[in-house]
């Protein structure tokens, strides 16, 4: 005969409260002190008590999961250490509420649409992390008509009812150009993100600002797409043109990363030819030679943060419609190797 599972019912009278007090506990939500928790997630553990993801989505109507729709070439999705970094911080506190993160890697506006519009008709996610912001985000509209929660990393350039969970690039380009300045640098260049995505808009202005504020002359820009491929082919542009720059800002580690093969190639010393820095501070980027100049972002922790949001949002704890944005620590400076004296 096979045991009976155990219920919350159970568990309530095992740790000697009530159902409700079970639920806030076993679901991560407020409103039971920590010792009162500690003794229902004893209990649950004493009775073997797991979820029945069956029940609570019939009972509540809920999916337990959160959706991540990210719309860039599979691979590139692969090569870009942002996003493991994030959803590892997501899939922490997840693992908390014992939930599930939705992927879909889209390639085209269409199939971006019709990704979100899938998510929300058959029900399989609660809420969703908008990503990769673009100029007038047509998706804040797309999720107000069809009533998917959200929370946005970083705030859209358009009127929008979600929260956001900013982290602020710029301190950390202006920081990498004040450096190069204080160094001796005047002919200082960037190779750019792709221009639809805010974030690589942002980190374009604040090098152009802080070009002005050093009183250098604006600063050679070289558009990339945050790929090696589109890093190399940017630096040799740069190195093989009129006026080579004596140091390049990239707008993120992997295209500085590739530098590095193109400088070796066409016989550029890093740093004594050449100093260059990144961003994001990758798991590479101290480990190369010479160690890579950068800026610290804290993607897991970014992930960490929207998640709790979102899943606020969605247990009713905050209105998306009234709760402030969340600023992160913002990006900080972190100096190694690849930058010298011209």
């Amino acid at each position: 005969m096979t045991a009976r599972r155990p219920t919350i019912s159970d568990v309530a009278r095992h740790a000697g409260v009530s159902k409700g007090a079970v639920s806030f506990a076993l679901n991560g939500r407020a409103g039971v002190s920590s010792e009162t928790r500690q003794r229902i997630l004893d209990a649950a553990a004493e009775l073997g008590w797991s979820p029945n993801h069956r029940a609570r989505a019939l009972s509540t109507s809920r999916a337990f999961a959160l959706g991540l729709v990210v719309a860039r070439d599979p691979e590139l999705v692969g090569a870009d250490p942002f996003f493991p970094m994030f959803i590892a911080g997501v899939e922490k506190v997840l693992a908390e509420r014992d939930q599930a993160l939705v992927l879909q890697v889209v390639t085209s506006p269409a199939a971006e649409e019709a990704g979100y519009r899938r998510l929300a008709r058959d029900g399989r996610v609660d809420g969703v992390f908008l990503v990769d912001l673009r100029e007038a985000d047509p998706r804040i509209a797309l999720l107000e008509e069809i009533g998917l929660p959200a929370v946005t990393l970083n705030r859209p350039d358009v009127p929008t009812p979600f929260p956001a969970v900013i982290l602020d690039d710029r301190p950390g380009i202006a920081a990498e150009v004040r450096h190069l300045a204080g160094l001796g640098h005047t002919a200082i260049a960037h190779v750019s993100g792709p221009e639809p995505f805010l974030h690589a808009i942002a980190r374009s202005q604040a090098f152009a600002d802080a070009m002005a504020e050093a009183g250098l002359p604006p600063g050679r820009v070289e558009p990339g797409d945050f790929t090696a491929a589109g890093g190399r082919a940017a630096t040799h542009r740069l190195l093989t043109g009129p006026d080579r720059p004596t140091a390049i800002v990239y707008a993120n580690d992997v295209m500085a990363l590739s530098a590095i093969a193109v400088a070796a190639e066409l016989g550029v010393r890093i740093p004594d030819d050449l100093s260059i820095t990144g961003f994001d501070d990758t798991d590479l980027a101290g480990y190369v030679h010479p160690a890579l100049t950068t800026v610290r972002a804290d993607a897991r922790g970014w992930g960490e943060v929207a998640a709790r949001t979102l899943l606020a949002v969605i247990d009713g704890e905050i209105d998306e419609q009234q709760v402030a944005d969340t600023a992160l620590a913002p990006a900080e400076l972190i100096l190694r190797r690849s930058t010298s004296a011209p």
